[in-house]
């Protein structure tokens, strides 16, 4: 009784034709069996000019060499074992067989902007029920700033989510505040956010361990300035060239007037106007924010500012033009 052998290799090679935007060189991984064979994209670069064929990794000094040497023999001993384990078992052994047990055993296959993009599209595709167009952009703003520090730190477009531990958080925090500048309380927005899509890759079991663990967010107390009567009394009377900063000033002191923010301002409509049984004209809405239902009632200056915009040929397109048509009742 003849045994078949089976031809079984492993190769690490890079695509010189097709380089990232980083100007590196993709790695690929090559698993041949019985002359199948079938690559796979590791999400590692390196430049062209740094591959040693031969050797199969970088020949170029320092850590992150060294550290990309020492994943390639971890990717190559993982499938070796794959291989192994399936002879023991008695399994057919093909290369796409192997591949889709890397895939299947590998908690490294996901990637962190992979996830975080696709968190980012399904929050948008809610704008409107579950999330505001603000929050989504905020969102984006968070993923551009972890892709900035990905690239800074380790010199490539993404990483694997099982590289994503707690030193990963504590430098990503580091990067903000010193390469970013960012203040504590805006850091931690990003950090927020990140926590977020780490969430969901521990619900859906892409990685084993929380890397926030043990990190705690401090806010920083803020003082907040107010104006008081009289600095809004001079802002009131300013006289402005632009008509545009004119405009600005005038909605911004419709919202000191009546204590709503711009987004709430922005989304008024003459069906969030009432009169009550004294001619008394209410703003009753509920805030973008808290969902709270609120009654305003509007001060003389605010009715001023309406009336100073009912004759304007773009009356369409102020915050408030839509109360016109009540106070003109």
């Amino acid at each position: 009784m003849s045994t078949e052998r089976t031809s079984f290799s492993v190769l690490f090679f890079i695509k010189k034709t097709r380089l990232l935007k980083n100007g590196e060189a993709p790695i690929r991984m090559r698993i041949s069996v019985n002359r199948q064979i079938v690559d796979i994209v590791i999400k590692r670069s390196v430049p062209a000019e740094h591959w040693n064929q031969a050797k199969e990794c970088s020949n170029a000094r320092g850590k992150v060499a060294l550290e990309l040497s020492h994943y390639l023999e971890s990717v190559r001993a993982k499938i070796m074992q794959i291989h192994r384990e399936m002879e023991i078992d008695g399994k057919t052994i093909t290369a796409k067989a192997i591949r889709d047990r890397y895939y299947e055993n590998d908690e490294d296959h996901k990637t962190l902007v992979e996830v975080y993009a696709e968190h980012n599209e399904k929050c948008r595709a809610l704008i409107g029920k579950d999330y505001t167009e603000s929050t989504v952009g905020k969102f984006d703003g968070s993923l551009a700033c972890l892709k900035e520090y990905i690239k800074y730190q380790y010199k490539q477009d993404d990483i694997y989510l099982s590289e994503v531990n707690t030193q990963f958080v504590q430098n990503f925090e580091f990067y903000l505040k010193t390469k970013r500048n960012l203040q504590n309380n805006s850091a931690i927005k990003h950090l927020k956010s990140l926590k977020k899509v780490i969430r969901i890759a521990l619900a859906n079991e892409w990685i084993k361990k929380d890397p926030f663990i043990g990190i705690q967010f401090k806010h920083e107390e803020t003082c907040l300035d107010f104006l008081s009567q009289e600095e809004l009394q001079i802002l009131m009377e300013k006289d402005f060239a632009i008509p545009r900063l004119d405009m600005i000033r005038d909605v911004f002191v419709f919202c000191c007037m009546t204590g709503l923010a711009f987004i709430d301002v922005k989304q008024l409509t003459s069906e969030h106007i009432f009169k009550d049984n004294n001619d008394n004209l209410w703003i009753r809405k509920s805030r973008q924010k808290t969902n709270n239902m609120c009654n305003i009632p509007l001060l003389e200056p605010a009715i001023q500012l309406i009336e100073k915009y009912k004759n304007y040929p773009k009356c369409k397109r102020i915050m408030f033009c839509y109360l016109l048509s009540v106070i003109s009742a």
